[in-house]
């Protein structure tokens, strides 16, 4: 049964005159009536008993009206969803997000501009590390991943964006000797104990980009895999941690930041998402993004 046909049936139902349902539904008079008539065919019987002066619904009719009315409600609702999801204004975008998209207030900004466009969308987050979001990207566990450019793996396929600059700092406990300079240079680093942060032990992506390798004594280098657990190592006094300057906002007793002067910038804050992506809802997340 055709939606068109019940379309045409309600309009001559409520009007009760084939003239003004022809006029309300911008079709001829014999198309209306032509497709009234294909409608009982397909029915069996008769829908209407015609006269000169009214058209009144038979028994059949007076059954059909009130459910031909709720099939095209819910087709309309159906194809209102279906907009709503394209247009993104229903839907859930699910993000992971490493803790420095946290402490540098990108991903809690972003959060709130695209809630407040888009407040019928559900939004969802989950902590992984930056080589984990992209195997979830990929699989579909996740839809987008805020992730610092560290041990990222193969992102053929995936769309990447540059969403922040991401500085490096000191952190070191405060009776540290290099706590009484105003800021500490890649030079004075070289003498000490460093804890890095990195996604595994294998990952020296902070490393290669402070120092070329023959610089570095790796057997003086603690890879740390989260922001807390560097901080704990240089509060313990076991070195003094490379961490993102964002990271300052955690106050610990005993534990100090010093700006890192004389390095390279850090890495950079990326938003990974899929570059084939059909849902409206994450479409419309990337495009009220603030260009890079």
């Amino acid at each position: 049964m055709e939606l068109r046909r019940l379309r045409y049936f309600v309009a001559v139902a409520e009007e009760r005159h084939f003239g003004r349902a022809s006029a309300l539904l911008h079709v001829t008079q014999s198309t209306l009536s032509a497709q009234i008539q294909a409608l009982e065919r397909e029915v069996g019987g008769r829908l209407f008993s015609r006269t000169s002066r009214r058209v009144e619904l038979t028994e059949a009719g007076e059954l059909l009206l009130p459910e031909a009315r709720r099939a095209l409600a819910q087709a309309d609702r159906a194809l209102q969803v279906a907009r709503e999801s394209v247009h993104g204004e229903t839907g859930t975008v699910r993000i992971g997000f490493s803790g420095v998209a946290v402490l540098q207030g990108v991903l809690s900004d972003d959060l709130r501009d695209f809630h407040r466009a888009h407040p019928r969308v559900g939004l969802a987050l989950t902590e992984l590390p930056p080589a984990a979001q992209i195997q979830a990207v990929r699989d579909g566990a996740l839809d987008l991943g805020y992730c610092p450019d560290l041990n990222l793996g193969d992102t053929d396929g995936l769309h990447v964006r540059h969403r922040a600059p991401t500085p490096l700092s000191v952190a070191l406990r405060t009776d540290h000797e290099l706590a009484s300079a105003s800021a500490v240079t890649t030079s004075a680093l070289s003498a000490h104990d460093l804890i890095v942060f990195a996604s595994s032990e294998e990952d020296e992506t902070v490393l290669s980009r402070l120092w070329p390798a023959a610089e570095v004594d790796r057997s003086r280098v603690r890879v740390v895999g989260s922001t807390l657990g560097a901080l704990a190592f240089a509060l313990a006094g076991t070195g003094v941690a490379l961490v993102p300057t964002a990271t300052e906002r955690i106050a610990l007793p005993g534990l100090t930041y010093r700006p890192l002067h004389g390095a390279p910038p850090g890495p950079a804050l990326l938003v990974i998402g899929r570059r084939d992506e059909t849902s409206g809802a994450i479409r419309a997340y990337l495009d009220g993004l603030p260009a890079p």
